[in-house]
């Protein structure tokens, strides 16, 4: 094997990147030319799903008619605002997917206020900016707006003022909490997107000094005093705002507007306490596995498999460092993948050392009999490999179009413990073997070898 020494540094390397990793819940790694920089700050915990963790789920479907037709873009686009907003509302490890065609699966591992977190789902409809003339308004006035109604007349037919919408929460590009001048003063500055800028520069040129309000499913969350003409598309929001409050509007205008109305179908909460069993039992069938494995290989296969056992503990470093660096969130379907892709690491090793024992039978040296049992044995591993990284996109395919977040979990594991596993068996095993087996006398010490 040509350069064996160059491998078995980076594979040295390797190794100690994946304990630092493992065996650390943050990594902090200080810039050597800013001392007040990290290259690296991350947290690298690892992160588990519903099913071991506990949490909530919930389902979500379009609040519209079951005849009407809804595009998978409308779909695709509303999950990906709920997603952002459970995510600035610091819920961690959000799991949100399209189930069907009109319905999607959401995931909340670890929470502790599962009423809060459903609460906030359902407010998921239309955010507008609503001209308020002189009149203020209290913070949770409901009020009528003539958004999406051609030529509405003033009131309603009880007399309710009807209030003109000048944009809806789809003209915001971004927005974002600052600290104001005075302590404990937040404010909210925003930036518009191109095409709302005019509209909403002529708008607060000729309002200057009226209210204008921001308005979340026909609440009034805040209603500010229109300071200045706004024409160069951004601004700030004041209003004597906590840090909290400031925040949790910042998230509001972010998420914008959804393309369909959202309505919680189904919550459930998943118990902690049986997330804690089903890990325990996981790792200790996990760790029985592979103390298995490493006891088969070392009696059948004597020295090489010996050698295959180093290499597959490095198997499961590298995996693991993988994991929590990606990062992958573990279910137990996703822990069971990884278990398989063990198995799948030590059949390869097993083409391997089967072609081993042959090209040593046939006469050849030692370092021979290496290098041809692997170049033998590879067009066997290459294939049933890609086969089954074909079976796991097809898997994660259709846990995407389907909502089946159990499929995806066992799907992703498994597809990156295949990959690690012919690293694994192809280069680490094939330079251990060279490192220590280049210079051993075969007709010396055949037991060695299972001959």
């Amino acid at each position: 094997m040509r350069n064996k020494n160059t491998w078995l540094i980076l594979i040295g390397l390797l190794i100690a990147f994946s304990l630092w990793v493992d065996l650390s819940k943050y990594l902090k790694l200080p810039n050597p030319l800013n001392s007040a920089e990290y290259l690296i700050d991350r947290n690298v915990d690892t992160r588990l799903g519903l099913d071991l963790r506990g949490g909530l789920q919930a389902l979500l479907e379009a609040d519209v008619p079951a005849d009407t037709p809804i595009a998978a873009e409308d779909l695709a686009n509303a999950k990906s605002i709920l997603e952002n907003r459970a995510n600035a509302l610091g819920v961690s490890e959000v799991v949100m997917q399209v189930a069907g065609d009109r319905r999607i699966v959401a995931e909340f591992p670890g929470i502790s206020n599962p009423e809060e977190v459903v609460a906030a789902l359902k407010q998921t409809a239309l955010l507008e900016f609503v001209d308020m003339g002189a009149t203020p308004l209290p913070e949770g006035s409901v009020i009528q707006t003539d958004f999406g109604v051609e030529n509405a007349p003033a009131t309603t037919e009880s007399g309710e003022t009807i209030y003109h919408t000048v944009m809806t929460g789809a003209g915001l590009k971004t927005a974002a909490v600052q600290r104001g001048q005075l302590a404990n003063d937040y404010l909210i500055s925003f930036e518009l997107k191109p095409d709302t800028t005019t509209l909403f520069g002529e708008y607060t040129s000729t309002h200057i000094g009226q209210y204008l309000a921001i308005v979340l499913d026909k609440r009034v969350i805040s209603a500010p005093v229109i300071q200045s003409a706004i024409t160069d598309g951004a601004g700030q929001i004041s209003g004597n705002f906590t840090q909290d409050a400031a925040q949790t509007l910042a998230v509001q205008l972010r998420s914008g507007a959804l393309p369909i109305p959202i309505k919680v179908v189904e919550s459930r909460t998943v118990g902690p306490t049986l997330g804690e069993e089903s890990l325990r039992k996981s790792v200790t069938a996990g760790l029985i596995g592979l103390a298995v494995i490493i006891l088969f290989m070392a009696l059948y296969y004597r020295l090489p498999g010996i050698v295959a056992d180093l290499a597959l503990i490095c198997y499961a470093l590298f995996s693991l460092m993988l994991f929590k660096m990606i990062p992958v969130v573990l279910t137990l379907p996703g822990i069971a993948g990884f278990i398989l892709s063990v198995g799948m690491a030590v059949d390869a090793n097993v083409l391997i050392f089967e072609r081993l024992k042959e090209e040593l039978r046939g006469g050849r040296n030692l370092r021979q009999a290496i290098d041809l049992a692997w170049s033998r044995a590879w067009p066997s591993i290459r294939d049933s490999n890609i086969s089954t990284l074909i079976t796991s996109f097809i898997l994660f395919v259709f846990g995407s179009s389907f909502g089946a977040s159990i499929v995806k979990g066992f799907s992703v594991t498994l597809a990156l413990g295949v990959l690690v596993s012919m690293f694994t068996a192809i280069t680490v095993t094939r330079t251990f073997l060279h490192t220590l087996l280049d210079g051993v006398k075969l007709n010396d010490h055949p037991r060695w070898f299972g001959l």
